[in-house]
Parts: structure tokens; C-alpha cells; sequence
């Protein structure tokens, strides 16, 4: 094998040579560019070692060559990649950088005033046209069982928890989602998300660059960009969370009718537009459609397994589904017992397979008890409904329990959407001596719009027997905003009466 020893993800970039692999703010560089600069990197966090044997490096920087130059010149090194967030208070950042001890932080010029503090302490902190004057040398073997990466989630209880995943876990992770999508050295598309998440370094940047395939790096969001390069026809996939999706919208709204038309085109000839991170409003996906031509293609997943769920790429797509379980990846429903539930009735969403992660970083006991029988217990709810998967919610946040009975979260708010006099609103549970809880919902009216509560509750009565809701809603009284149309603080105002 002529590139034994290295990562998949790099060994794969030997075979696409001189073709572009990404282009950002400062030019454009081809799979060989990508190579030589990381071979830097590497020899630089190396200096006159030969293998950094798991050291955790941290970086900061903006999405672009240099980014994934550092990241994979961390695992040519044989290190621990941990990407930090962009914009952070050192004391966010301190917190990742001392929770893995990493030995050392990269930055660009951009962001080499968020590390200053750990220079100061003592530890190694390096600009990155500092990392890319080494010359290359001798590399490590790196085997695919060795750790790779180390992303933080918060999760819903204590502090954020570092989710450790191999080489084995990350390939196993891209070859599903190419598999499933279709990927190939002739597809293009544009990264406008973060990159300290899984959504962008796996299912964006690392699937292109597995491919052969083009990657665009904008530094930030920006609505105006992002349709332009949509509308240029050179796209072929994009991929955001539901927020961009409802930004672009309207940024397409407030366009003139000849712009319009021309992004509309642009849009519909990508193959595909994926949407995740978050439940996907229907009112969003349908407003997309009408918009852009697609049917927003929905999948699921975390931090700790990639993705594991799916819509199909070329079959139909139910709107409110996340789909099927993807190539390599098993799913069960379990009760709260670990017993598996029957079609239909709600249950724990677990998964198995070799994209799941290793452990917590430095947190023995939250590992064990985030897995039974060799199950990754996700803590998301959902139900298996005519063959795929709704997702109900987080089984501790988005599923609340009222007079005995489960009801998600996510479904009443969509229920909710379904006004013409509501932008958008959050169901929470509000503690209730008789029901246990009561569904309060806060809520954000479409401009000036005046919501009467009486009106609310006819309104509501009317659709709960279709939405399988409860009638037994505490509403919120409808956020006011203020003059720069910032939602100002909320008060609860009035009460559904039992009509059940």
C-alpha cells in the first residue's frame, strides 16, 4: 500500500494530486498544496521528534487552507487535534485547553490575541506562519486505532465533556455519508459553518476533501455571499443549519424580483441541500421549496456518533423525518429499561457501530454510563413511524411528561408555527402540582402583530386533535420587541382551559 501509515482521510489526498481541493479568501491550493503545507506543520510540532504520541495541540483559526493544514499536520504528527471556536473569551478557551492539556496552541494573525494569556503562562503558542517555515521530515506511522480529535459538547448537564473519536471512528464517519450522498471528485460546496462542530469538519470539509472533491471556506456567514455563490452554478451541494436556511430566506424576501429569480435558479441546480444540527421547521422546509427548488434532505446526529440517521438521497422525503439508519451505522428505540419499543411508541434513540466515539476525554465514569451493552445511549427521544424516524426531542429537555402522558417539545412548537401571527417560538415544561408539567410556550409575533390570547386558544383547540398535542397549555404572553426589534422579556399571561 503505497501510502500505508497516515490517516485515510490523508492517504486519499495522494490520489487527487494537482486537483483543487480548497479555495478560500486567499486563493486557491490543489490536494499536493495541502499535503506539502500540512508536512510543515507536522515537522514544526514535531521539532527533531518522531511521533507526538497523542499530545493534545489546540488551534484557532479561521476556516481556509490553514485550518485544515493544521489539523491534519496535528495527525501527520501523530497528535490530537482540538479544534476551539472563533470569537471565544480566553476563559471559554482556557477551560478546553487545560480540560486536555494540550501542549501546545496554533493561531493565525487574525486570532493570536485569544491564546495571548497561555503565552503567558508558559505554554507554547505558535502563529501559523510560524508552524509552515519548517521544512518537511521524517513522519510517524499512524495507525487507525490511535486518537484523533477531540470536540466539545455541552450536552445538557455539568460541564462540556470532550468527545474523543480514532481515525477508525472519523473514516468510518466521512465513507458513510459518501456513501450515502453520492460524493465525487466532481462535486463542489461552500463551508459557511463553524468549524468546531461535526457538521462542518465531517459532513463538509473532510467529506469534499475524502472525494477529490472542491471545497469553498468563507470565513463567516454572510447571506449576500452565500446566494451568490449558490446562484454562480459551480455549487453542487450545500449544507447549513436550520438558522442559515431561515436567514437566507430572508435575505431572498428583501431582494429585488430579478435578483430573486437568478438565486432561485442558481439553487435549483445543486443535486443537494442538506439541513441539520437542529429540528427543521416545516414552515422552513416548505418555504425552502417553494424558494429553491429542494426538499431540504434532513439527517441526525452528535458529537459522539457522527451521523447515524438519514433521509434518502434519491427516494422521497418526509418532511418532520430524519429518515433511515446510513450504511455501517445500527439504531434501536429503547424504553427507559433498555428494552426495545414497537413501532410507533416513542423510545431512547441508540446507536452502535464503528463511527462511535471512544470515551470522554478524562471522564472514566461518564463514558460507562453513556453506553449499555455496547450502545451509545443518545439521550435524544424519537419514534419509528412508517419505516424512518421522527426525533421528539432531548428525553430531558424537549420531552415533557404531563398527566402521565410524553408529549415533545420540538411537535408542539411546530404545531404552534402553523400560525399566521407567529414568527417563532420554544416550548419548555412549566412545573404543575396537578399535571406534573404543563407545556408553557414563549412566543415572538411576525412584526407588529397583535396576538390575542382568546383567539390563540379557539385557534389551538381547533388543530391539538390533529397534532396529538395536549389541550392543557400554559401560553406565554406573545414577547414584545422593542424599537430595534429585539425581543424584550417575557410574562405569563393566560392559561388553556381543559377541553379534552
Amino acid at each position: 500500500m503505497p501510502h500505508a501509515g497516515m490517516p485515510d482521510l490523508i492517504a486519499r489526498a495522494h490520489q487527487h494530486g494537482g486537483r483543487t481541493a480548497i479555495v478560500d479568501c486567499s486563493g486557491t491550493y490543489t490536494y499536493d498544496d495541502l499535503l506539502k503545507v500540512s508536512a510543515k506543520v507536522a515537522a514544526t510540532l514535531l521539532a527533531g521528534r518522531d511521533d507526538l504520541r497523542e499530545e493534545r495541540i489546540a488551534f484557532v483559526i479561521a476556516p481556509g487552507l490553514p485550518w485544515v493544514a493544521v489539523q491534519w499536520g496535528i495527525w501527520r504528527a501523530g497528535g490530537i487535534a482540538v479544534p476551539l471556536p472563533l470569537g471565544c473569551p480566553w476563559a471559554e478557551l482556557e477551560y478546553y485547553v487545560e480540560d486536555t492539556q494540550a501542549s501546545a496552541i496554533l493561531c493565525d494573525a487574525a486570532n493570536e490575541a485569544a491564546p495571548a494569556p497561555a503565552k503567558a503562562s508558559g505554554r507554547r503558542v505558535l502563529l501559523y506562519d510560524e508552524a509552515v517555515a519548517a521544512q518537511p521530515g521524517p513522519l510517524p506511522q499512524i495507525t487507525s486505532p490511535r486518537r484523533a480529535m477531540i470536540l466539545y459538547t455541552s450536552g445538557t448537564t455539568s460541564r462540556p465533556k470532550g468527545v474523543v473519536t480514532t481515525h477508525t471512528n472519523i473514516s468510518a464517519q466521512i465513507a458513510s455519508l459518501v456513501d450515502a450522498w453520492e460524493w465525487s471528485p466532481e462535486d463542489r460546496i461552500l463551508l459557511c459553518l463553524p468549524l468546531h462542530h461535526v457538521h462542518g469538519i465531517i459532513n463538509v470539509v473532510s467529506c469534499a476533501l475524502w472525494s477529490g472533491a472542491v471545497c469553498e471556506m468563507l470565513p463567516r456567514f454572510d447571506a449576500e455571499i452565500v446566494w451568490e455563490r449558490i446562484a454562480s452554478g459551480e455549487l453542487t451541494l450545500f449544507m447549513a443549519v436550520p438558522t442559515i436556511y431561515v436567514k437566507l430566506i430572508a435575505a431572498w424576501e428583501n431582494a429585488p424580483a430579478d435578483r430573486r429569480a437568478r438565486w432561485s435558479d442558481g439553487a435549483a441546480r445543486l443535486r443537494l441541500m442538506v439541513s441539520g444540527s437542529a429540528a427543521l421547521p416545516v414552515t422552513t422546509l416548505e418555504r425552502w421549496r417553494d424558494i429553491a427548488g429542494h426538499t431540504l434532505l434532513e439527517r441526525y446526529g452528535m458529537t459522539e456518533i457522527g451521523m447515524a440517521i438519514s433521509n434518502s438521497y434519491r427516494g422521497n422525503r418526509i418532511p418532520g423525518s430524519v429518515g433511515r439508519p446510513l450504511p455501517g451505522v445500527a439504531v434501536r428505540l429503547v424504553d427507559e429499561g433498555g428494552d426495545e419499543v414497537w413501532p410507533g411508541k416513542p423510545g431512547e434513540i441508540e446507536v452502535m457501530g464503528s463511527s462511535v466515539f471512544q470515551e470522554y476525554w478524562g471522564k472514566p465514569e461518564a463514558t460507562r454510563e453513556a453506553f449499555r451493552d455496547g450502545w451509545f445511549r443518545t439521550g435524544d427521544t424519537a419514534v419509528l413511524d412508517g419505516g424512518v424516524y421522527r426525533i421528539l426531542g432531548r428525553s430531558n429537555v424537549d420531552i415533557l411528561k404531563t398527566g402521565g402522558h410524553k408529549v415533545s417539545a420540538l411537535e408542539v412548537e411546530e404545531m404552534l408555527r402553523e400560525h399566521p401571527a407567529i414568527a417563532e417560538c420554544a416550548v419548555v415544561g412549566v412545573p404543575d402540582a396537578e399535571w406534573g408539567e404543563r407545556v408553557g410556550a414563549a412566543i415572538v409575533t411576525r412584526d407588529s402583530v397583535v396576538l390575542e390570547l382568546d383567539e390563540l386558544r379557539v385557534w389551538a383547540k381547533e388543530r391539538i386533535a390533529g397534532h396529538k398535542v395536549p389541550s392543557r397549555l400554559l401560553i406565554l404572553e406573545a414577547l414584545p420587541r422593542n424599537a430595534m426589534g429585539k425581543v424584550t422579556k417575557p410574562a405569563i399571561r393566560g392559561l388553556f382551559e381543559e377541553h379534552s
